[in-house]
């Protein structure tokens, strides 16, 4: 194992650590909303997968946020004694299956013709979302109770908030975890590869449309896992979980962050979140400031915070060729 995997490990380690010591640290307030941007942290890693690694722009990707929003709802609702585990699961499957139906009509074009595509996909579903009053709850939307968490020897109370960040930290740790390893496995490198040179990939033997389908479906589980607890964190949804607007949160939460790095999505949901919190406090206007902060970041920080990251390790020795951006870095042959 080089150094370098094992200080990626260490850090990991160490943020769990930080985690599980957070409620112990913070107010029940700053707890819950440390519990969304985990949520969201999924979902913007999820998007980068597509955007940074890919190069794939989608402006559809709420519809397998929403999906799996509503699947756990719906099925807690209509299917008696249901277990949250199982809910979760039903989420995860659903938007699997939906994301590979998808990804076999979108991954057919590329460019705008892909996003507008994503776009007219989610539009889709959206409509679906506001007319099936019956089953999704329609403008009204849908109140859950989160179940007990049982685990045969014991069960946790999930109307706890502090039980269910720790349940909501480890399912999504995990998650974000697996997908910062498979960056690191050949699929991820291939994807990587192919965004640079598809042609030359063509050339070497691979098939660009599995791998691009395997991707495309993928990101979409990973975003129903992060809609599933979206929902059960809130104990509610409606239609707003699959409108553009959630599509262009992530895209904030994206740029923000950065799309040269791994992290940077991490950290973009974050940083958006907190503004998003103490600015809705402050004015019915927040949405302006964000679009602002969106627009500076774009023309002056194009790389977003994780730029400016980068930036700052570089002038420290030692520091100065270890860490470049994933276009540059992991791109390479």
């Amino acid at each position: 194992m080089t150094s370098q995997k094992k200080a990626s490990y260490l850090f990991i380690a160490l943020i769990f650590a930080l985690g599980v010591l957070m409620p112990f640290m913070i107010k029940r307030y700053h707890l819950n909303m440390l519990t969304e941007i985990i949520v969201f942290a999924l979902y913007a890693v999820s998007y980068n997968l597509l955007l940074g690694y890919a190069g794939l722009l989608s402006f559809g990707h709420a519809m397998f946020f929403g999906m799996g929003a509503f699947t756990v709802a719906v099925s807690l609702i209509h299917i008696p004694g249901l277990s949250m585990w199982n809910a979760v699961l039903l989420a995860l499957a659903m938007t699997t299956v939906v994301g590979f139906i998808t990804g076999g009509f979108l991954l057919r074009h590329k460019g705008a013709y892909f996003a507008l595509l994503t776009l007219a996909f989610n539009s889709l579903f959206y409509a679906v979302a506001t007319k099936w009053h019956k089953i999704t709850g329609g403008d009204d939307g849908l109140s859950i109770t989160r179940p007990d968490l049982n685990l045969g020897f014991t069960t946790i109370k999930m109307a706890d908030l502090t039980n269910f960040y720790y349940v909501t930290l480890v399912v999504i740790g995990v998650a974000i975890v697996f997908s910062w390893y498979f960056t690191k496995t050949a699929m991820g490198q291939t994807v990587l590869l192919m965004r640079e040179n598809e042609e030359r990939m063509k050339f070497l033997g691979y098939n660009t449309n599995i791998s691009r389908l395997i991707l495309f479906t993928f990101t979409g589980a990973l975003a129903g896992l992060a809609g599933a607890f979206y929902t059960l964190h809130f104990q509610f949804v409606s239609q707003s979980a699959i409108s553009v607007d959630m599509t262009t949160t992530v895209l904030l939460m994206t740029f923000v962050g950065g799309t040269g790095t791994f992290w940077g999505p991490i950290l973009g949901a974050f940083v958006y979140i907190i503004l998003q919190n103490y600015l809705s406090d402050i004015t019915d206007r927040w949405p302006l400031f964000m679009g602002l902060i969106f627009i500076v970041m774009v023309l002056v920080i194009p790389g977003g915070l994780s730029q400016i990251i980068l930036s700052i390790r570089r002038l420290i020795p030692g520091k100065r060729n270890t860490d470049r951006p994933v276009a540059a870095e992991e791109a390479s042959p």
